[in-house]
């Protein structure tokens, strides 16, 4: 679901994930991509589909981080 959300509003994505600062900088890049979709009339701009590759990279990530995290807490209750 978080990955859907990452395609359609990719500030909110990594906003929900914690990553505050890269939520701002991709909503800069996804609000100036709309905005240049609405002047060329429904074109999909680039800058939209750097925003959307971006946030799911980073979603990604974190849940990435997240499971290493389970392995290695679940390494460590073991002893």
């Amino acid at each position: 679901m978080i990955y859907l959300l990452a395609i359609i509003v990719p500030p909110l994505a990594l906003l929900l994930k914690g990553k505050i600062f890269q939520a701002i900088f991709n909503g800069i890049i996804w609000v100036i991509s709309i905005a240049l979709a609405i002047i060329s009339l429904g074109a999909l701009s680039l800058l939209w589909v750097v925003s959307v590759i971006w946030a799911i990279l980073a979603v990604k990530s974190a849940r990435d981080d997240e499971r290493h995290e389970e392995l290695v807490d679940a390494m460590r209750s073991r002893r």
